[in-house]
């Protein structure tokens, strides 16, 4: 059995000053001309991805418990987890082409996984000033560009009143519109990176359909920050979504949910 004794309130600020710094160290770059390359998917790399994943995976390994590590900026050196099923897992800068556009939606996520589950998480938006956490047996929270920290809890979707739908602004896809007409009256708010999942996490949005591709990185500290507030982030036949196996990167369509009567494996 493994005990979460390690999962403090002071390793959670740890993680969240990690995040903020490698933030500093996007906006340095997001202020002036950058580079952009083309990734063998044909996404893109810009040099702040390379050096907020430089800057994390050096305070990471200098942590009183180093994990191994597995970043999208570097999947080759990850071993998998150690022998109690745990391991970091980041996206150093989640919304690459929102940083392209200049729009302030992206992400700095840092995950703490184990046995498949995220337990740990931070999610840090550098231009918008707001920094998201939660660990398990902590609860989760938000902290705005002011430094107020708040705990945040999921929505209840009141039955007859429109549905707060979030959804991506750069990955929309075929089937949400098919989708979204089978739930009936809805607000589409449109969201970059994933401060999508942490939309409904905060209450503001009551549910995010992802119908389309995204990766461990992509979801698992915002994952971690909607579980905590109360809500659900589960596959389309209602089973949880798992980090148990990174060797497969990629996720299958997921829902984070907030709380409802609604039966959303009956819209599929």
């Amino acid at each position: 059995m493994v005990h979460s004794d390690y999962i403090t309130a002071e390793l959670v600020a740890e993680v969240e000053a990690i995040a903020r710094d490698a933030g500093a160290a996007i906006m340095a770059i997001y202020g002036r001309d950058f580079s952009v390359e083309e990734k063998a998917d044909k996404s893109p790399l810009t040099e702040a991805d390379a050096a907020a994943h430089q800057l994390i995976a050096d305070r990471l390994a200098a942590l009183p418990l180093p994990l191994p590590l597995l970043s999208e900026e570097d999947t080759g050196h990850f071993a998998g987890p150690d022998a109690q099923g745990r391991y970091w897992l980041v996206d150093p800068l989640d919304g690459t082409k929102e940083f392209i556009k200049r729009n302030g939606e992206f992400t700095v996520n840092i995950a703490l996984i184990e046995r498949g589950r995220p337990v740990l998480g931070v999610v840090y938006a550098p231009a918008l000033g707001l920094c998201y956490s939660a660990a398990r047996g902590l609860g989760a929270c938000k902290v705005d560009a002011e430094g107020q920290r708040r705990p945040i809890r999921v929505a209840e979707h009141r039955a007859g009143t429109p549905w707060r739908i979030v959804g991506s602004r750069s990955h929309a896809g075929e089937e949400m519109p098919r989708l979204l007409a089978r739930l009936g009256e809805h607000e589409l708010v449109p969201m970059g990176s994933s401060l999508k999942l942490c939309l409904v996490a905060e209450g503001a949005a009551d549910a995010y359909p992802r119908l389309g591709p995204t990766c461990l990185w992509d979801t698992a500290a915002a994952h971690c920050v909607a579980e905590q507030a109360g809500g659900r982030v589960v596959q389309l036949d209602g089973t949880p979504l798992d980090y148990a196996h990174p060797e497969a990167p990629l996720n299958p369509h997921f829902l984070v949910l907030g709380q409802s009567e609604q039966d959303w494996t009956a819209l599929f």
